[in-house]
């Protein structure tokens, strides 16, 4: 008989995975280096991370339907090709001082890893975790906003040490091991698996286990008023995140009086918010549900951004940037887990890399809306006033799929109880 595989050894494996393509988010370690060494431009530079990032919500959309098809493991050693010969590449570019090749290694290559390798664990680590889905996928998805952390500091030792182009060689090798080991023992459980003692406490009636809305391929889920309204949700959310994180440095240097170094602190502190709102909010909606966990998040920023333009008090300032930075997170990290929810987990990778594709569009989105808004004004203040309505929007779309979920679930339950009365008929008239 075929031993079952450790679902926390299933984790970890997949917190590898995520924590070598969460290196991409460590880029900015990179720029000023290879523009002294190469004498590029920083936003030549910086197009490698824009492609990188572009690329990372769309190929996780295009690679869904193989991740489901090939399963995680194949799926991941792709990822780890990909991303591992990406960012190794971009040090043989750097070697040859071609900043084409540099874009399409670092920028193309790796973001198609990035994709790719995000989504390959998702899915099976909810089917491990079927008592615990936000606390897995929360695991899963806080290695990657961890993996800029362990990065950045590697990074830099490494390039005062060897130079630029040989710390590219050295991590890429580095991730492209780390996400193999990953893929090596990762696999999907058993068909309707369940952890030791869940069954039993199930038909005891100790644990009321609540049944997935449906189950739905990927196709079909597109087809549903659900889907887009989790996916608008998603977008207005990753918009708001990552505009903070686009400008949080300067924008709270201008309007609270941050130093330069009270600045840099203040993002180190978004790094860990959004790490730790992965996590945080993952493990509470396993408790209050997701869609209790999304209207809360844009209560939230609500407040927040209603209260930015008028505060003058640095620490409160700091803290409800931060407060939008850690809902930005646990978006991402909830996200599996109210997939298989709402669609089930029939083809959840699929389905996740089609609602990844806000990731892309909300990176082009939000850093726009405060650039432009920047240039004409000459301020960031009318910034918040826009965002206000955007999550106000999202707030009230919450609502409505808080809504649309009870009308499913009964319709679900009237079918349940005009069954035996059918059934009772159909008896009756045969006799």
């Amino acid at each position: 008989m075929k031993k079952t595989k450790n679902r926390w050894l299933i984790a970890l494996a997949a917190i590898a995975i995520q924590l070598s393509i969460g290196a991409a988010y460590a880029y900015s370690v990179y720029t000023t280096p290879i523009s002294s060494e190469m004498g590029w431009e920083a936003k030549e530079i910086t197009y490698a991370f824009t492609i990188m990032m572009a690329l990372g919500g769309i190929s996780a959309a295009f690679f869904g339907g193989f991740v489901e098809k090939k399963g995680p493991r194949k799926s991941a050693i792709l990822a780890a090709f990909l991303f591992g010969f990406g960012q190794a590449g971009a040090g043989f570019a750097i070697h040859i001082e071609s900043l084409g090749l540099f874009l399409l290694t670092y920028g193309l290559l790796s973001g198609l890893g990035l994709g790719v390798g995000y989504i390959a664990p998702i899915s099976t680590l909810v089917k491990w975790f079927p008592d615990r889905r936000g606390l897995a996928t929360g695991m899963a998805v806080m290695g990657f906003g961890a993996g800029a952390l362990i990065t950045a500091p590697v990074a830099a030792n490494l390039i005062g040490s060897f130079g630029v182009s040989t710390t590219f060689y050295i991590l890429g090798i580095s991730y492209f091991i780390l996400i193999v080991l990953g893929a090596s023992y990762i696999a999907p459980p058993p068909a309707d698996w369940m952890p030791q003692g869940m069954q039993q406490a199930i038909d005891s009636g100790k644990k009321v286990m609540k049944k997935d809305l449906a189950q739905l391929t990927a196709k079909e889920a597109v087809k549903t008023r659900r889907f887009w309204m989790l996916w608008s949700m998603m977008l207005i959310n990753v918009s708001a995140g990552i505009m903070i994180i686009s400008v949080a440095s300067p924008m709270s240097q201008e309007l609270i009086g941050l130093s330069a170094a009270g600045a840099a602190t203040l993002v180190g502190l978004m790094g860990i918010f959004n790490g730790g709102g992965r996590l945080g909010w993952a493990a509470i909606s396993d408790y209050i549900g997701r869609p209790t966990v999304y209207t809360i998040f844009f209560g939230l920023q609500i407040v927040a951004f209603v209260m930015l333009p008028n505060i003058g008090n640095v620490l409160l300032f700091q803290a409800l940037i931060l407060v939008i930075i850690s809902c930005y997170g646990g978006g991402f990290s909830n996200l599996p887990a109210f997939i298989g929810d709402l669609f089930g987990t029939r083809q959840l990778g699929a389905i996740h890399g089609y609602l990844l594709t806000t990731w892309s569009l909300g990176g082009i989105i939000g850093p726009a809306i405060v650039s432009q808004i920047r240039e004409r004004t000459d301020s960031y203040l009318p910034v918040f006033y826009v965002f206000i309505v955007l999550v106000s929007i999202a707030f009230l779309i919450s609502l409505l799929i808080r809504r649309d979920i009870k009308r499913i679930e009964g319709q679900g339950q009237e079918l349940k109880e005009t069954a035996p009365s059918k059934e009772l008929h159909l008896q009756e008239s045969n006799s």
